[in-house]
């Protein structure tokens, strides 16, 4: 059987409702096919390329010799969330042992949300309801595989994984045949963005140059200051323009933030007084680390004090 390439979502603007779809949680994890054999499990990226050894504890085949199934490879931060970056070390290990290690200390568990082939029937022309249907019959117990729930309501599903801090959810046309490799308007995907506020510990020039490209933010904790991320996204010539003439007398010679900071990002970096409060839009939340941050403006309302620095 030649290999698949995953069907992919496109991003929406309003969360569909009504009978016609269906909606899911969107995993923040590893795109994966597993075509299982007679006792093997073959587990392909979403770029076709063998990804099996990366995930000894998903090779163990359920008890169905002839199944190709499409799903999400994740695994939990110390949140309990589904995080990519707890996973991104074990993307490229092909080591034996080291994989072992791994999958030991982070194992990951392969969230399985349809059924392209299931004894010798290619079931990709079939309608999304019918493929679940069967795929919801099937014994996958054992695998380290899980078949995640369905709803109906998607506003609800929205409101619902923002609150938990998940990634978002996607809403997929009830009757949507399989196109493999393709992206269609029959997928929708809906990502949470968070709005929060953060204090402004440094910042860095543009590579090159000498304008303010991004800035370095950090949480207020009772621990101090804890570095968050680097923000560049949303700081356009203008907001630099502005951001640099309220930076100009707040330089210092040290770090303001209590950990420390990535070399990558403090290499270059003008240490600021924390005394800048600003509001960044990130995806998920519950992070130590921002996940793509977009600025959002200057807060003179609000000063480190409000946010709860000690």
């Amino acid at each position: 059987m030649p290999i698949l390439l995953p069907m992919l979502a496109t991003a929406g603007a309003h969360v569909p409702s009504g009978d016609d779809w269906c909606h899911e949680v969107k995993w923040d994890g590893v795109r994966a096919l597993a075509t299982v054999g007679s006792s093997t499990v073959r587990l392909t990226s979403r770029n076709g390329n063998d990804i099996t050894g990366a995930w000894p504890e998903l090779a163990t085949p359920p008890d169905h010799p002839d199944l190709v199934v499409d799903g999400e490879i994740i695994a939990l931060n110390e949140r309990g969330l589904p995080d990519f970056r707890v996973l991104a070390e074990r993307i490229h290990v092909r080591k034996t042992a080291t994989v072992a290690r791994l999958a030991e200390r982070t194992p990951a568990t392969f969230m399985v949300f349809d059924l392209l082939r299931h004894d010798g029937d290619d079931l990709t022309r079939l309608p999304l309801d019918e493929r679940r249907a069967r795929l919801e019959a099937l014994d996958l117990g054992g695998s380290g595989w899980q078949v995640p729930s369905t709803y109906d309501d998607g506003s609800m599903l929205f409101d619902a994984t923002r609150g938990q801090g998940l990634e978002g959810i996607v809403s997929k046309r009830r009757d949507s045949r399989y196109r493999p490799g393709e992206r269609t308007q029959h997928w929708l995907k809906f990502a949470h963005r968070h709005r929060a506020s953060y204090v402004v510990g440094g910042w860095r020039p543009q590579t090159g140059g000498t304008h303010l490209a991004s800035l370095l933010v950090g949480e207020p904790t009772p621990q101090g200051l804890l570095y968050r991320g680097r923000v560049g996204s949303g700081i356009g010539p203008k907001q630099s323009r502005v951001l640099a003439e309220v930076v100009a007398p707040l330089g210092r010679a040290t770090s303001p933030f209590a950990d420390e900071v990535p070399r990558v990002d403090a290499q270059g970096t003008v240490w600021l007084e924390p005394v800048l409060v600003v509001d960044v839009d990130t995806h998920g939340a519950g992070y130590d680390r921002l996940r793509q941050p977009s600025y959002q403006g200057l807060r003179s309302d609000l000063t480190p004090e409000d946010l709860g620095a000690p």
